[in-house]
């Protein structure tokens, strides 16, 4: 079976209501990882997310480099987001039962990575469950013993609006290739992936709707979406 959990970051956005609504239709609940600036501007949308299901994760608040901080400076990077996240899930009306965190760009800290490791584990931060990731790679960095979710698989959809060459066939064509340079392949037998995709209005002008076909064709080609759980 290839399984797959699906996160998205940055939200949110003004395309987030309709991911949303493609996701209940799916039935596939994402993680989708705030940024509490973008919470703020886009509140509407991130209370719509939190009532229809879906994790709502922090990604600091403004999506800073960690490893450009000082330890007090990622700390508070990490409880704003945290208070944006609380008074969200209040005003939602939905329990917040999980509190996933992801790096900015993956950035684990640098020299603070242990000190901020430590920080989350004692401050109720939850472990997506990720035993089921078999690649060598994964437990070589770390990745399975650290609290921050980080991924296996990332759709790269963000750099469309660089205009860096990177173009919507470049990120389907990705999706085929079975020794990617970063993470591990997308299609395969008996494999477990974590899905990085993002929630940026700045794609969707390039590539509407690109969250559906990107879905759509994982799915064509063998990858099941399961529910995200917590250990």
């Amino acid at each position: 079976m290839n399984r797959a959990i699906l996160t998205i970051d940055d939200i949110s956005s003004l395309n987030t209501r309709w991911m949303v609504d493609y996701l209940v239709e799916k039935d596939i609940v994402a993680v989708m990882f705030a940024r509490g600036e973008n919470v703020e501007k886009f509140y509407e949308e991130a209370i719509y997310a939190v009532k229809n299901g879906m994790i709502v994760g922090n990604h600091s608040y403004s999506h800073k480099a960690f490893s450009e901080l000082s330890l007090k400076e990622a700390i508070e990077e990490i409880e704003k987001c945290e208070k944006v996240l609380d008074k969200l899930y209040k005003d939602a009306g939905v329990q917040r039962k999980y509190r996933p965190f992801r790096f900015p760009y993956g950035n684990k800290g640098g020299e603070n990575r242990a000190q901020i490791q430590k920080y989350l584990r004692e401050n109720g931060f939850s472990k997506l469950d990720d035993r089921a990731i078999s690649y060598p790679w994964w437990r070589e960095n770390g990745a399975n013993e650290d609290i921050d979710t980080f991924w296996t698989f990332d759709f790269e959809e963000y750099r469309i609006s660089w205009n860096d060459g990177f173009t919507r066939e470049s990120s389907l064509m990705k999706m085929d290739d079975p020794n990617p340079q970063n993470g591990g392949p997308l299609f395969g037998e008996n494999i477990a992936n974590i899905i990085l995709t993002h929630a940026h209005d700045e794609t969707e002008a390039v590539w509407p709707k690109y969250l559906k076909e990107m879905v759509e064709r994982a799915i064509a080609g063998g990858v099941t979406f399961v529910k995200p759980e917590f250990i």
